[in-house]
């Protein structure tokens, strides 16, 4: 039961709000550099950091200029990298093979990145959707996105990345069963120390956009991925999924857009206890950015704000493109 306080005037709220000091002493929820991973693009060729209009100031970079962002992500004290590549039409293909060619672009970047700047932990992303014809996350076959067939292939995909030298496998497809698959076969590669940080609870969002322009789907996507990703309407699925990955072997747990589902983020921590993850995605970001660039929002300040939100709401980290950012601000304090 909650205490009983006294009374105004004996209790006045505003005490513990009248400077700053004092308000850092009754804070009940702090930003750290260490809640952040940054989510970064990469693409072929060198020397090559290719602005993506749809995100102000982020962009694909070549496995050489990712080498540089992550000592950068370093020297800001970023914990870690989550990596995607950008694929043309041109690189997809119906069989999706290049997710788990060893040296297509996420691979390569990971080893380059752990011969550079072997201390920052890295991320990545498993799924087929930057490697398919069809855009989406798993095999198409008569218009159905295939279930078994798929996680066969983003097993593949994982120990192409474990042997890489990835830290953290992310798998971002919602197959039925992946992650237990995965699991199963890091563990029998020898590979028992590479973590999962699954994309649990990943809604069918519309806040998506600007990622699919990053990594090259926007064209390619047939359809919708409703079949698979979830319906916004839903928050006990939600748990379900959560606690499915969990038993299946997942060692930290995403809700996937962040800011419109706080509300699952903390039901999920509540629930469970586990490592809870949001990603403030890319049409978040976005929208905070041309707010501030049209200077209706103080931008740093809305930043700011909106990555305590999740900590408030139970998070462990934050996948958000705002990491360097974020970093710099909280150094300046």
């Amino acid at each position: 039961m909650r205490p009983t306080q006294a009374s105004f005037p004996a209790t006045r709220l505003r005490r513990a709000r009248q400077t700053a000091p004092i308000r850092a002493l009754t804070r009940e929820n702090t930003l750290s550099v260490d809640d952040f991973i940054w989510p970064v693009f990469v693409r072929s060729g060198e020397g090559i950091e290719e602005p993506i209009p749809s995100m102000p100031g982020v962009f694909r970079r070549s496995v050489d200029k990712i080498v540089d962002a992550a000592r950068d992500a370093a020297d800001l004290g970023i914990p870690a990298i989550c990596i995607f590549p950008y694929t043309g039409l041109e690189e997809r293909t119906e069989d999706c093979a290049g997710a788990w060619d060893p040296d297509n672009h996420a691979n390569r970047a990971i080893r380059a990145i752990k011969a550079a700047v072997p201390d920052i932990a890295i991320m990545t992303d498993v799924a087929l959707d930057t490697y398919n014809i069809n855009g989406h996350d798993g095999f198409v076959e008569n218009g159905e996105i295939v279930n078994d067939r798929t996680v066969e292939a983003l097993v593949k995909m994982t120990l192409a990345q474990a042997e890489a030298g990835a830290d953290i496998i992310g798998p971002s497809d919602m197959m039925d069963g992946r992650i237990g698959a995965m699991r199963s076969a890091l563990e029998g590669a020898g590979h028992q120390n590479t973590m999962i940080l699954s994309y649990s609870a990943k809604y069918a969002s519309g806040f998506y956009g600007p990622f699919r322009d990053a990594v090259g789907a926007s064209g390619a996507l047939t359809g919708d991925k409703k079949t698979y990703q979830m319906d916004p309407a839903n928050s006990d699925e939600a748990l379900r999924l959560i606690e499915r990955d969990l038993r299946e072997g997942a060692d930290m747990v995403m809700v996937k857009p962040g800011l419109p589902y706080l509300d699952i983020c903390r039901r999920v921590k509540d629930t469970f206890g586990a490592p809870t993850y949001a990603y403030q995605v890319s049409g978040e970001y976005s929208m905070i950015q041309a707010a501030a660039q049209q200077g209706w929002i103080d931008g740093d300040k809305v930043m700011m704000e909106s990555l305590m939100a999740f900590k408030r709401a139970g998070c462990d980290g934050i996948l958000t493109y705002f990491a360097p950012a974020a970093a710099r601000l909280l150094a300046e304090k």
